[in-house]
């Protein structure tokens, strides 16, 4: 393991492991801080599983007592007189509701009231009125309805403000109300050790909108319907407890549950962070901290029955539709809806959630986020940023795309699961986050690494290879192969004449500047004819064309390329007088051929060169410049090669060490040079004739003349040698005038 550990301290990878590291951690810091715009997010994720895994299956016993157009064209406009109202309540109830939940404030004295009529037109118009025949009971259609609220299961409903001056001013308007005017929930408490009172826990209101004293007294129960929406300005949770001086009390829904089942009592569990649970009957139901349940929706609006409120006042609705039934009065009368954004739909009946909240709670089908799902989600966050890290740090381009895919899928499909099956949600949202800051900031750092090294291998392989071929690979990276082929080059090797005497007189700085201001150039006349330089050997030089990439016509590019390193030769002799006293000669040896050229070494050092019978030729080809007194060497396979671009002389038929076939070996020039040339390339050919028919006496004499007047001592001083030997030593019958060396 420390092995490893330390493998990877020195691996090329350890920034990019870091980086995903450090942005794996700065995730779970974002996670703790819960910024806007990632809850937002959050949200919508959320809604999308929920509208993926949600049951339009409810428990059939919620029902919509609906005040609709019809209701208002039969009836009347809203508000209607509290008589009416009364009358509809008890319809409802005899028809066998369980209990009914006004989804309403009746918070001001109705102005429809026979006594209130009278005291106002004897006030404005000074004009007594009388009713004659009226029961004294219809006098007051508030206390009619008050009448009718008594012990019955009618549940009024009321908001709580939180802002402090609606607060203030909604206290001086209710000084005189009693504090039974609203009916609090008999809540026992379950605290752990060091939880917060259930005043800290719940929300706390600081006022609230009462129905009207008369009817909040003799109402049974009242339940407030306030439904703060999220951020995002959609309702997906609602509390059903807020505390309110001192005292808790229930929603609208949990009230009106709570008379059709005859039971009273809560129990409000709270840990160390707030709200936990609350057990009504036998249901426990999954609370936030704050003491909000989420909301299971079933869908979008009309999940629940409607009845028409004028069908029940006419006796016309189906009395099956709410013998055994919750219901909840709400309207869909334009004007008069309370419309709410939920997951489902941007105009969703507020009524239809109170319904949806009595059927969470009898089906016992809560969506609940359980204490330990930061723990899993801060979990799964950093396993998949590391895992992410880990795949880009080693796994190929290739091999990253479908990991990435099957762990964001599998994220997706682990959070559809638990909520579809378990009930619970597990949020994926930053361990998406980090997939994708992970991927998309490591892949970033790779493309920059790799563009280094782009850099890197541009700027060294401009030293070895022209800028058309860099360009070339740059352009087709397909026609680029490290792997090792056999195929035709064209090798060059250049040999400075003497260098180990000429730099005795020199001292070590100077050689090395001596060096440096002739293989330069030289290497530059290479490149910039297509070539690649293979290797520096002291002051030699070995360069081949047509690899890596294919070079049209590379034998006459790499003999073009040996005239100009002559032609520049002089130029520098010039300045090498003047600053190292001294002039340098090269020979150059160029032949052509199949060779293997590839990464050539061992498994851990390696070079890109060309092995093979030809690359040794050539290396022989350079050594015999020095013997027959030339600055180029060609083979008979260039000059084939070249064809007529060039001119040729031929020097000899030659056996070089280690190799048994004969080759023909020429210097080259420009068909310029040849024509000043001629009269000698004419003189040569024919001496060398004489030499080959083994008229070796004829032969020495147009060689030493020859010698007068070209001056080339070492060439026909060496012929004039082997004449002599030969005239002495006459060669057998059938001698094809090949000489053999025996050395390089």
């Amino acid at each position: 393991m420390a092995g490893l550990f330390r493998k990877i301290l020195k691996s090329d990878k350890l920034p990019l492991l870091a980086t995903g590291v450090c942005t794996s951690l700065l995730m779970v810091f974002l996670y703790i801080l819960q910024p806007g715009i990632l809850r937002f997010l959050d949200y919508k994720i959320y809604d999308q599983q929920l509208r993926r895994q949600h049951t339009t299956k409810t428990s059939g016993v919620p029902v919509i007592v609906d005040i609709d157009e019809k209701s208002l064209a039969e009836l009347g406009q809203w508000p209607w007189p509290r008589y009416r109202v009364a009358l509809l309540l008890e319809k409802i109830r005899q028809a066998g509701a369980l209990a009914v939940g006004m989804d309403m404030v009746l918070a001001e004295p109705d102005r429809t009231s026979p006594s209130l009529l009278q005291r106002q037109i004897k006030k404005e118009l000074m004009v007594d009125v009388r009713f004659e025949g009226l029961p004294k009971a219809l006098e007051d259609n508030d206390a009619l309805l008050a009448t009718v609220l008594k012990g019955k299961p009618y549940v009024l409903g009321f908001y709580f403000s939180f802002a402090k001056a609606q607060a203030g001013q909604q206290a001086s308007e209710t000084t005189q109300a009693e504090e039974d005017d609203i009916k609090p929930a008999q809540v026992s408490v379950l605290a752990e050790p060091g939880a917060p009172a259930p005043d800290k826990a719940l929300h706390s209101a600081l006022g609230a909108v009462r129905p009207l004293p008369v009817l909040a007294r003799a109402a049974t129960a009242t339940g407030f319907f306030n439904a703060t929406p999220d951020p995002d300005g959609i309702l997906r949770r609602v509390a059903l407890l807020i505390n309110y001086q001192g005292r808790l009390y229930p929603c609208l829904a949990l009230a009106t549950l709570m008379q059709a089942a005859g039971e009273q009592n809560l129990l409000l569990k709270l840990d160390t962070q707030g709200a936990n649970s609350m057990r009504f009957a036998d249901s426990v139901i999954p609370l936030d901290r704050a003491g909000q349940m989420l909301v299971n929706y079933r869908g979008g609006a009309n999940m629940f029955p409607y009845v028409s409120a004028a069908d029940i006042m006419a006796g016309k609705a189906d009395p099956a539709l709410l013998n055994g039934k919750i219901a909840f009065i709400g309207t869909s009368a334009a004007g008069l809806r309370d419309l709410r954004a939920t997951p489902f739909s941007a105009v969703y009946p507020g009524v239809e959630t109170h319904a949806t909240i009595v059927d969470n709670i009898l089906t016992q089908d809560f969506i609940s986020i359980p204490n330990y799902a930061p723990a899993v989600e801060l979990t799964a966050t950093l396993l998949a940023g590391i895992a992410i890290t880990l795949l880009v740090c080693w796994a190929r381009a290739v091999w990253i795309v479908l990991p990435l895919l099957g762990m964001a899928w599998g994220m997706w499909e682990g959070t559809a699961y638990l909520l579809g099956h378990q009930r619970v949600y597990i949020s994926p949202l930053y361990s998406y986050i980090i997939l994708a800051a992970n991927f998309g900031l490591l892949t970033v750092m790779k493309f920059w690494r790799e563009e280094k090294q782009k850099k890197f291998i541009h700027g060294a392989f401009s030293h070895y290879l022209a800028p058309a071929v860099i360009k070339q690979i740059y352009d087709s990276p397909e026609s680029l192969t490290l792997q090792g082929q056999e195929k035709e080059v064209t090798v060059m090797f250049s040999d400075v004449r003497g260098f180990t005497t000429l730099s005795e007189n020199l001292t070590p700085t100077q050689v090395t500047d001596l060096l440096h201001d002739y293989l330069t150039p030289m290497t530059r006349v290479i490149t910039s004819n297509m070539g690649t330089l293979d290797k520096f050997i002291g002051d030699a030089i070995m360069a081949f064309w047509n690899a890596p990439l294919d070079v049209p016509g590379h034998q006459k590019k790499a003999l073009g390329s040996a005239l100009q390193m002559l032609d520049h030769l002089n130029e520098l002799n010039v300045g090498f007088k003047k600053k190292f006293g001294l002039t340098i000669k090269i020979g150059i040896g160029l032949h052509c051929g199949r060779v293997r050229v590839g990464n050539m070494g061992s498994a851990d050092l390696f070079d890109y060169t060309l092995i093979g019978d030809n690359v040794n030729l050539t290396s022989r080809l350079e050594g015999l410049t020095k013997y027959y007194g030339q600055k180029l060497i060609v083979s008979q396979a260039m000059r084939e090669a070249c064809g007529d671009a060039y001119a040729y002389m031929e020097l000899d038929a030659v056996r070089v060490k280690g190799k048994h076939e004969p080759i023909t070996i020429h210097t080259a020039m420009t068909v310029e040079e040849a024509a000043a040339r001629a009269g000698e390339i004419s003189r040569h050919e024919a001496a060398l004739a004489l030499y080959r028919s083994m008229r070796f006496a004829e032969a020495r004499a147009a060689f030493a003349e020859l010698k007068e007047s070209t001056g080339n001592t070492v060439l026909y001083d060496m012929y004039m040698e082997r004449c002599d030997t030969l005239s002495g030593q006459p060669p057998a019958e059938g001698w094809d005038g090949v000489y053999t060396y025996t050395s390089k």
